[in-house]
């Protein structure tokens, strides 16, 4: 019996030992949220279920440092930037310019030239915070669409003017908004939302990324990206380890219950980031975005 109970003790010891490892293991350091809207269902004015101090607060008990922003209409974005509470909370707004006004524009956007003089005069506007440093997120339902006018013009635009694009579209609609640029996207920062929520194959978004320098994969969302226990599937961390430094985290808050369990979101991100290299963990969680936007490498 005694040494049963030395064995039962001992392997206690050794499953203690290990969940402290796991624990360990975990990513602590800043976060950077590429992909967070604080729309009007969320912020109303500042009487919305999720006042500026909740979601600031949410941010600062995740340890996120810097978030880029953008709303449906822009005014969400605009109160994040001018706010001290922001300040406050130690966050970084990176403000973009949505192109929704409303719901209506997400299936005409791409048409519609009151949008493009909607993102011309926002962008000489600029924020409390500095300038707009990108537009979206937008939406393209059909791939087709990124050959519409008003795309065309946008994407020109934001190369020119050195301004990043945060996209949701598939593989097919990279290729067609990278070619509608002055560089054939050689050139251009476009971010790709969820990194093809479609569920683009790993071979494909490899591919991408070969050919286009500077196109940047926004990891929320994305299907087949985690496997069990929350920790990265086998192919999605051979591709983060070969691209070290063209992926970046983003909550996508959406509807209001993603800002409900804000927090979770940014755990499920820590949790998987720990299964990484540190400094590779590191440039996914802050580095990439944060020289993609000239925020500091080093935050506290």
């Amino acid at each position: 019996m005694q040494s049963a109970s030395v064995l039962i003790t001992a392997i206690a010891t050794v499953l203690m030992a290990a969940s402290g490892v796991a624990r360990a293991a975990e990513y602590t350091g800043p976060l950077l949220d590429a992909h967070l809207h604080y729309n009007t269902e969320a912020f109303n004015g500042q009487t919305g279920p999720h006042p500026l101090a909740d979601v600031l607060a949410r941010m600062q008990r995740s340890g996120v440092k810097g978030i880029v922003a953008n709303s449906r209409p822009n005014d969400g974005t605009k109160a994040l930037a001018e706010s001290p509470l922001a300040r406050a909370a130690g966050v970084t707004v990176v403000p973009f310019i949505r192109l929704y006004r409303n719901r209506a524009d997400y299936d005409n956007w791409f048409r519609d030239e009151t949008i493009y003089d909607m993102v011309l005069a926002e962008h000489a506007r600029g924020t409390a915070a500095g300038p707009f440093k990108g537009i979206g997120e937008f939406h393209l339902y059909d791939s087709a669409n990124a050959n519409g006018a008003v795309a065309k013009k946008l994407m020109a635009f934001a190369e020119d003017e050195g301004l990043a694009v945060l996209a949701h579209v598939d593989d097919v609609a990279i290729d067609l908004l990278m070619a509608n640029t002055p560089s054939k996207g050689q050139k251009t920062r476009l971010i790709w939302a969820h990194t093809g929520i479609s569920g683009a194959s790993v071979q494909r978004v490899d591919a991408l990324l070969a050919r286009y320098p500077l196109l940047m994969g926004e990891l929320s969302y994305r299907p087949g990206l985690t496997c069990d226990g929350g920790k990265l599937c086998p192919e999605w961390r051979t591709l983060l380890l070969k691209y070290p430094g063209r992926f970046l985290i983003g909550s996508d808050t959406w509807v209001n219950q993603r800002w409900m369990y804000y927090e979770e979101l940014m755990k499920g991100y820590r949790t998987w980031l720990g299964d990484l290299p540190p400094d590779v963990a590191h440039k996914i969680a802050w580095d990439n975005g944060a020289g993609l936007f000239g925020l500091p490498l080093t935050v506290k």
